[in-house]
């Protein structure tokens, strides 16, 4: 049998919520070793387990910190990795959203799957005492999922003039960053549409230059030894591709640490690098939840990508012969998984 070509996605801070709460009590098995690891590691430097922050009543106050939130998500999303059926699929790329960067970087092989624990907890804890400005969320697409080109450009003026910056391109989302006076004037102007904008709680203003000391932080405290050549492909935030044999690693450190940190990260880039240069049978999202599917939709239907014009028609296609199949949702998850 000839094995599908898939993309994985990894996903970013925010994905662990209410709704995703026992994730890995449920999905966990696969990662049983490098979970036990990671809780004691947890322990002996005085942070709670994941096994049991993933029991608990959720918080917010308490699930969506960066120290928790991010080594959370991390366990999750290696659960699903190691679940997915290699009998059946070859991977033959590596995509991360923001914080999923980092995991992409442990499962491509980049990082070991302990060190990559070590760059997430010490990325997700840096700001522990205090967060460095925050973010905001905004759609620039119609209901149909195409880009309403006088409302991006409504958008990007608002933000320069506030003073804040573009954290992240999100498919038919923007998610800016900036300090909180900027983002006040930001919440105030921009015009309303349902829920947005919105204010994602607990998050610092990630991929911005006010992150400049954080940046300079991570690399005294990162070991630029642990950096290796990836096993598999890895697009990253500027959607550009970082290949088994070509890979300068001091290089791949620069970037995970600099720019990484300080520059915009362009998930939509990464997501176009990926379907139009590797050309997979599918992509596969991993857990916990389900946050990047609508993005990823969203990249496709801009890119025309197997013919799709709308919402609709990504929905139709989810339907008759899916392209994306998310581990968060237990009757996609049935088609990826290794048969226990």
């Amino acid at each position: 049998m000839n094995k599908q070509r898939i993309i994985i996605v990894c996903p970013g801070r925010g994905s662990y919520t209410r709704d995703t709460k026992g994730y890995l009590k449920k999905y966990g098995g696969t990662a049983k070793e490098y979970i036990e690891w990671m809780n004691e590691k947890r322990l002996n430097d005085n942070y709670e387990s994941l096994t049991r922050l993933d029991s608990m009543p959720f918080s917010s106050k308490i699930h969506m910190i960066g120290e928790n939130a991010s080594p959370l998500i991390y366990a999750c999303s290696l659960s699903d990795f190691l679940s997915i059926d290699q009998a059946k699929y070859d991977v033959v790329s590596i995509v991360g959203n923001s914080m999923g960067w980092y995991t992409a970087l442990a499962l491509s092989g980049s990082l070991s799957l302990k060190n990559g624990y070590e760059l997430i907890q010490t990325m997700g804890s840096i700001m522990q005492d205090e967060l460095i400005g925050g973010q905001v969320i905004y759609p620039i697409v119609d209901e149909n999922w195409r880009i309403d080109n006088k409302l991006e450009e409504l958008i990007l003026d608002e933000i320069i003039n506030a003073g804040a910056n573009i954290s992240i391109r999100l498919g038919g989302y923007l998610v800016i960053g900036g300090t909180k006076s900027s983002l006040d004037i930001l919440l105030k102007k921009l015009p309303k549409n349902d829920l947005y904008p919105f204010q994602i709680p607990f998050h610092a203003a990630f991929h911005t230059p006010l992150l400049k000391d954080i940046s300079d932080k991570a690399f005294h405290l990162i070991d630029q030894l642990i950096f290796r050549k990836p096993l598999i492909p890895l697009i990253d935030g500027k959607g550009r591709v970082w290949s088994p044999l070509s890979t300068d690693t001091l290089e791949l450190m620069r970037y995970t640490l600099g720019s990484q940190v300080t520059e915009t990260y362009d998930f939509t880039s990464s997501i176009n690098v990926a379907i139009k240069e590797f050309c997979p049978d599918k992509l596969i999202l991993l857990g916990p939840g389900n946050s990047l599917g609508g993005p990823i939709g969203q990249i496709m239907v801009k890119n025309s990508w197997l013919g799709l014009n709308s919402k609709k028609d990504f929905n139709k296609l989810q339907i008759s012969d899916a392209y994306m199949f998310s581990m968060g949702i237990d009757e996609q998850r049935v088609g990826v998984s290794k048969k226990s």
